[in-house]
Formats: C-alpha cells, structure tokens, sequence
C-alpha cells in the first residue's frame, strides 16, 4: 500500500470555488490531525478487522487512521459515479461540474394544496411525488419526500421504495432504516427490475443514502450497509453529517472537519472492501440549529459552497441539498430561499442536489413546491449551459442580410431559433390584461368576503394546476406486471417477518 502524499486539484479556471488549493491543504491536514489524534468510533466487528488488518491503531471501537492509509484511499476510490434509469441509460455522471437536481425524503406531513392543510403523510404521497418527478422534465432522479403514516412503520422503507420502483423510470435514492435487512430487501426489488445481481452492479439504478448516528461514531447498522453495498459494486452516498454547536464545533470549519472526517472513515473503509468501490460524499457541512428555536436550519447561506469546494479539490463525487425553505407554506419566502439555495449549491458545483420539496426545516414537504422548483431549477440549468461559440450563433450572416437599421423578426435565422430560449412552464411572463383574463387579480381587487383579499391565479395555484394535471394522467413507466409482483414480494416477506416476531 505504497501511496505518494495526496495532492488536489486547483479550481479550474472559471469555476466558483468558495476555497483556494492552499485553505483546501490546510483542511485536508486538519482533517487528517483528527483521525489520526482524536480518530472515531466504529461499532461493527469485520469493519474492525479490516481497518486492523491496514494498520489502523484500533483499541476496543476506537479507530485511528494514519495520513498513508487515507491518501491510499483517495488515490484508488473512482473519480465518477454513473446511474442509470430503470431501462438502463445513463441518467447522471457525478464528476466534474455535472449538477442534478431531486427531491428530498421522509418529511413526516404534507402541505396538501387541495385543502390548503398540513396533514401527516400517507403511502400515497409517496406514489405522486415518484409520478410528478418522473414527469417534471428538470429533475433527474427521485426520492420519498414523505414518511407514510398508514403502513407498518418497521417496513416502512421498502413500501416507500415499492412506491418509487413502480412509479418511475428515473434513479432511485433510497433511505433504509436502522435494520440492516432492510439494504437487503431492497437490493432484491432492485435485482429483481434489473434482472439479477450482475446485471445491476454494471448499470445501477438506484444509491443507498446512508447517515451515520454521529460523524466520529459509525454505528454497526450504518457501517454493515456500506460494506454490503461496496461488496456489491453499488453506489453508496455516506453522511456522518451532523449539525454545528451541538454535535460538531460551532464554527463552519469546525463543523466541516469533524464531518469530512467521517467521510474520509468511509471512504477508507469502502476501498478496504473493494477497491474503486463507488463512494458517493456528502457535499456539505456546518449548517447549525437556530438556537433560538431549536430547529435545524437548511437554507443557511454561511456554510454553503465551502464542502463543495473541498471534495472539487479531492474531484469526488458529492451528494448536496438545495431547494429548501424554512418557510411553512408554499410563500414567497418559501420560492426565495428554494431558489437561492438550488443556485447556490449548483453554482458551486454539486452533483446530486437534493431535499427539493423540503419545507418546515424538513417537516414537510409540498408537491406545489416541487412543480415550482421544476422551473427554478430549468432556469438555472440554463444558465449553466456551457456556451459553444459557432458560426450559426455569431450570426454574421444574418446581420450582414439584415444591415443598419433593419430588424430581425422576419428573418430566416430568427424563426430557426426562436424556440431555443428556456421557457417556464409555471413563471409568468403575459401581460397585465392577458393574466387578468385567465382568472389573475391584485389583492386589492379582490371580491368582498375573499379570505384575506388573497390574488387569484398566483404562481402556487398554477403550479397546483400543474400537479393536478400530471396526477391524472395514467401512469408513464409502469413496471411489467411479473416484475412488480417479484417486488410486491418482498415487501410481504417483510411485512411476515414483522408480524411473527
């Protein structure tokens, strides 16, 4: 395990970097300072053997890891991750600046636009957002977004992943509870889609998300999946993630040394089992509770980027959150904080950026607010579109045929691109009197007795229309009838074992 010392990779030119190479050294030497001083907990016994086994210092469940076993990990762990869709295309490539977009999972309520409530969440919520998302042209991949309330809680996940497998063709992120058993049946839904074990390791369409009790705790559940998964050559997305002043320092930094050295933990760990494992980081790290209330806060603006930064520098794929909102309604705080975080995170160049839809610091969770992230995040893809300069874009032709003073709108070249533009399809851009026809009104012009002189046809309602509209159409990917028995099958299996016992 001869490794040279691990060097980065500067930011490339143009692209946002919240660190420079030098502040990226220094927090790789930091992080290296606390795994091999401080080091952390490891609670199941092969992973032990496996870290003793590279010369880890390993006393009792407390792990120590030295710089050369680190670097060694960094240098054979794969620079890209591909998933696939459930036909077997490659949907996402996690390297490089490539940004994809997804919902969140498991907020215990829904905002329900239909009756303008808050409820807790039921199995069917589950089922419309993987059949919105799969519709949503802007999203890549799919997750819950809710807890199910109506099915038997320890079986829980896979009714959720039952739920997505049927009702989408997109990857699948899914999130297991504390119950090894439960990675396993869902690998076998996963294999039973793909056609067998081999069959979905060379074109996986789904990764485990996977959180840590602590970031300097791995817990036996936790480590036994990642093992699993890294055997099986299927994507992992580790998160020792934790929240600033209560688990990890208070400070950004801190906070960020004390997570990445977790993921460094996994990362080695996962190499150990297989070499060129596919290891998905979790790209972010520091955000805090507002101590005033005691909520985690998920649309923090101070620690945003910085993680990014550091695993561009590793150039590891990474896992991040955008599009959230502590807001508790479909509002305009809710659109503002959705929006600057999806640019935010994409902008700094975070592969799958996820917890779209979250609302209420992850309580809930709103299908409007998903339709109307679809056009947040088209207008941020557009934006990042890399620009290709040719001679039909410079268009010298067509203003030489033109000339001084003459005007484009019926010329050839116009009616050739006049389509390319991104266009919303929630964003308003008619005029005054044309919104006032479909049904728009200022609040001041409401009707008497309206509740709270509220506006008509305002972004939400029409992007309540929209999941309406998608909801009653039949469903676009189902599985073959055969295939959904073999992953219906499973969920009974699990849902005996429960029973008995």
């Amino acid at each position: 395990m001869t490794i040279e010392r691990f060097a980065g990779t500067p930011p490339a030119p143009g692209a946002f970097s919240r660190l420079t190479a030098a502040q990226c050294e220094r927090l790789h030497e930091a992080t290296l300072r606390v795994l091999e001083r401080t080091g952390l907990l490891v609670e199941e016994p092969e992973a032990l053997k496996l870290l003793r086994r590279a010369g880890a210092e390993v006393d009792g469940t407390r792990v120590r890891l030295g710089a050369r076993l680190v670097e060694w990990a960094l240098s054979v762990a794969p620079r890209s991750v591909t998933l696939y869709d459930r036909e077997g295309r490659p949907a996402m490539v996690l390297e490089g600046r490539n940004v994809y977009f997804g919902p969140g999972s498991d907020c215990m309520y829904c905002w329900d636009h239909r009756t303008a409530s808050r409820r807790r969440a039921v199995l069917h919520d589950v089922v419309d957002t993987a059949r919105l998302v799969d519709a949503l042209p802007n999203y890549d991949f799919v997750m819950s977004l809710f807890t199910p309330s109506d099915v038997t809680p320890q079986v829980m996940d896979r009714h959720q992943m039952e739920a997505m497998l049927g009702h989408t063709a997109k990857p699948v992120v899914y999130v297991t509870l504390n119950d090894t058993q439960a990675h396993l049946d869902i690998t076998r839904m996963a294999e039973a889609i793909a056609g067998g074990a081999g069959a979905l390791e060379a074109r996986p369409f789904l990764a485990c998300y996977k959180n840590t009790l602590l970031p300097l705790r791995h817990n036996a559940e936790a480590v036994r999946t990642l093992i699993d998964l890294s055997r099986r050559g299927l994507p992992c997305i580790y998160s020792p993630v934790s929240t600033a002043g209560t688990m990890t320092p208070m400070t950004v930094l801190g906070s960020l040394v004390v997570v990445h050295a977790g993921v460094l933990a996994g990362l080695v760990l996962s190499q150990l089992v297989r070499e060129g494992a596919p290891f998905i980081a979790i790209g972010w790290a520091g955000e805090s509770h507002d101590m005033r209330h005691l909520r985690d806060l998920f649309a923090q603006p101070d620690h945003r980027g910085i993680y990014a930064s550091l695993l561009h520098w590793y150039g590891l794929p990474m896992w991040t959150l955008g599009g959230i909102t502590e807001a508790k309604v479909p509002d305009q705080q809710a659109a503002a904080e959705a929006a600057l975080t999806i640019m935010a995170d994409a902008v700094a160049g975070g592969h799958m950026i996820h917890d779209i839809g979250f609302m209420e610091s992850s309580f809930t969770g709103s299908l409007t607010q998903l339709a109307l992230c679809d056009d947040v995040i088209g207008w941020v893809k557009s934006f990042l579109a890399p620009v290709e300069i040719t001679d039909e874009d410079l268009a010298l032709d067509a203003i030489d045929e033109v000339g001084p003073g003459g005007t484009y709108l019926l010329h050839k070249h116009t009616r050739r691109h006049a389509r390319e533009r991104w266009e919303p399809r929630i964003f308003d851009r008619a005029s005054w009197g044309t919104w006032v026809k479909g049904g728009g009104r200022a609040a001041g012009d409401a009707p008497a007795g309206a509740a709270g002189g509220a506006a008509g046809r305002d972004a939400t309602v029409r992007a309540a229309e929209v999941v309406d509209e998608i909801l009653a159409t039949p469903v676009a990917n189902p599985l073959p009838a055969d295939v959904a028995a073999a992953v219906h099958a499973v969920v009974e299996e699990a849902e005996r074992r429960v029973a008995a016992g």
